[in-house]
């Protein structure tokens, strides 16, 4: 055992030297220093966001609300998912400039489709009274999981194999302990890769749950999080590269505890460790890896921070409250949503100074 460990934090110290090395090369005097915050025409909690380009961006909330911006967030088309004014769509993931999938927690925890640019949704799905969906993750354009909370014993996800267009419950979902559910603050509590798929938890345990071939069979594995109460846990999880993975979460009834709110993978999720320095300056609810510099980026109800040696140091940047942060698919623009309906772009000294 001593032997593992030893190791574990031998290859962590590795990662964080190259890690430094990329970023000191590539880009050394660049930082983030604050958030762009855009216009938006509503004051609803957007909790959902997905990002595709420098210009186009979707985002959900609360009051059923759904925003779309095509130019950069110069204007909204905006708008009210099916006539739900009463449900709070906590997640959205879109394809193009015309078709999103979103999704509510809870109650009715529903998914809906849009291939007209929000005109119109159709309901794909809709889950039991007591169901409470935490979030949602697409693979590609046909393949999709969404996960929500535990349901006599065991966890809900269902899987689409045609973009969205109709879901079905995987059985095979693993078991979770008493007290253990999800957290929907951001939606990104889940992530898929080819037929992987990890699963955050949150409450009297803090754990990943991971699957290799498409959520048949299951491996639970402790995460060093703060857990124990209903209100503790893994909230966000995002990939890095290849085989690394950064996980986020804390205390949302205490925002400013910054202790045990991170813990990261060098091993595709399959072991979890801390950093070695300072983390998060409080409880973090989205995080996001900017390739472009090599910076970790989370979020929450008190600031945003950066981490720009693997996460094992974080610098605070912001104190502006977000919900979720999401890298571009193309990997040019970090974007954010939260309370009042904010959403903002990343500005770095960069931007400043050009």
């Amino acid at each position: 055992m001593k032997r593992n460990m030893v190791l574990r934090l031998s290859l962590l110290g590795l990662a964080a030297i190259v890690w430094s090395c990329q970023k000191t090369n590539e880009s050394p005097e660049v930082s983030p220093i604050e958030w762009e915050v855009l216009t938006t025409p509503v004051k609803s909690s957007l909790r959902g966001l997905s990002a595709l380009t420098d210009d186009i961006a979707w985002a959900s909330g609360s009051e059923g609300v759904w925003l779309r911006t095509l130019d950069g967030g110069k204007s909204w088309d905006h708008g009210v998912i099916a006539g739900m004014d009463t449900v709070d769509f906590r997640d959205i993931e879109a394809f193009d400039a015309n078709t999103a999938v979103a999704i509510s927690s809870g109650q009715p925890a529903v998914i809906y489709k849009t291939t007209n640019g929000g005109e119109d949704w159709k309901k794909v799905y809709q889950a039991s009274d007591s169901a409470f969906f935490d979030g949602m993750t697409f693979v590609n354009d046909r393949r999709g999981y969404v996960y929500g909370d535990p349901e006599e014993g065991k966890w809900k996800l269902v899987l689409t194999l045609n973009g969205g267009e109709s879901w079905d419950d995987i059985s095979s979902a693993p078991k979770a302990s008493p007290g253990e559910a999800g957290f929907a603050a951001s939606g990104t509590g889940i992530l898929a890769k080819d037929h992987r798929i990890w699963m955050a938890s949150g409450g009297s345990q803090s754990r990943i749950f991971f699957s290799e071939d498409g959520g048949v069979d299951w491996d639970s594995i402790p995460v060093p999080i703060t857990q124990g109460a209903p209100s503790k846990g893994i909230f966000s999880l995002a990939f890095i590269n290849g085989k690394n993975l950064i996980a986020v979460g804390g205390d949302y009834k205490n925002p400013d505890l910054d202790q045990d709110n991170i813990a990261m993978s060098f091993d595709e999720g399959k072991s979890w460790v801390k950093p070695k320095g300072n983390g998060p300056s409080g409880y973090r609810s989205g995080v996001a890896y900017y390739a472009k510099y090599h910076w970790l980026i989370a979020v929450g109800p008190n600031g945003s921070d950066y981490s720009g040696n693997a996460g094992h140091n974080w610098t605070k940047f912001s104190d502006a409250a977000f919900h979720v942060i999401q890298k571009s698919n193309n990997g040019e623009t970090i974007w954010a949503s939260g309370p009042n309906g904010k959403i903002a772009k990343l500005l770095t000294s960069s931007d400043q100074s050009d």
